[in-house]
């Protein structure tokens, strides 16, 4: 019985897709969240700016010098955690950019694979219309075996924060709370109310650190695709993809015959 490829990941093709990655991932922090590098000293330097033009208000026959130290301290704090939201949020804008690339890249990859050996717009539309699920069971039922590898895990890690991101509260966020609480914040240290199950959206936070294994999940990924997928090693494919190449092949077969 012959066998064929279905699915070929290109040597060329699979490194141009780390390179862009790591492009990305390289010109972010140069161009984005360097600019958050030292945000004690710019803290320290708005604490200056306040007290420039504040101190031809003083007059020590009514003025505390104290009261004005402090509002100046105020100011520098308020600024403080102003920017170093900012910084969050930039950071959490450059995950999301990156997981969506990810994910578009993989869809394109799996579409124009199908369409060598399959004809239809129904299952190529299903496959950018899935979800992160689905196409995790699609690649397994092609002899990808992707759950127990850790990069997937990190991936899974990715989406829900990227999820939680765009949509707040939701299914994203008690799957994060139950599966990766690290990225919610806690900043109280687990004094108080400060257990997961009090934290929203809004303690949503990933650090550098976190940002880079992302990354690195991404790129073991693609250097994991499997070089060639064969037909021999297809289980049974998900019912969703099953009923979409089906419904190609019956439309097909109909308009052949009029």
């Amino acid at each position: 019985m012959s066998d064929y490829v279905l699915f070929q990941m290109w040597g060329p093709f699979r490194q141009s897709l780390i390179a862009g990655h790591l492009f990305y991932v390289e010109q972010a922090r140069k161009r984005l969240l360097s600019q958050f590098e030292d945000i004690e000293a710019e803290a320290d330097k708005a604490v200056e700016d306040w007290l420039q033009p504040s101190s031809e208000r003083f007059d020590p026959d009514r003025h505390d010098p104290g009261d004005f130290y402090e509002a100046a301290n105020d100011a520098g704090i308020e600024f403080y955690t102003l920017l170093s939201d900012m910084r969050d949020q930039t950071r959490l804008s450059v995950v999301a950019g990156m997981f969506h690339e990810w994910d578009k890249q993989l869809r394109d990859w799996l579409v124009r694979e199908i369409q060598h050996w399959h004809h239809g717009d129904t299952a190529a539309l299903k496959v950018w219309s899935a979800d992160f699920v689905q196409i995790a069971d699609l690649l397994e039922s092609i002899g990808w075996p992707i759950r127990s590898a850790d990069y997937f895990q990190m991936l899974d890690a990715c989406r829900l924060v990227v999820n939680v991101y765009k949509h707040g509260k939701g299914k994203s966020l008690e799957d994060l709370k139950q599966k990766h609480p690290e990225y919610l914040d806690d900043p109280l240290g687990g004094a108080g109310f400060s257990g997961v199950e009090y934290r929203d959206h809004t303690y949503l936070k990933v650090s550098d650190e976190q940002f880079q294994v992302f990354s690195d999940a991404i790129v073991a990924f693609w250097q994991a695709v499997p070089e060639n997928i064969f037909k021999s090693k297809v289980n049974d494919v998900p019912d969703w993809f099953g009923k979409a190449i089906l419904k190609d092949r019956t439309g097909h077969k109909q308009a052949s015959e009029q």
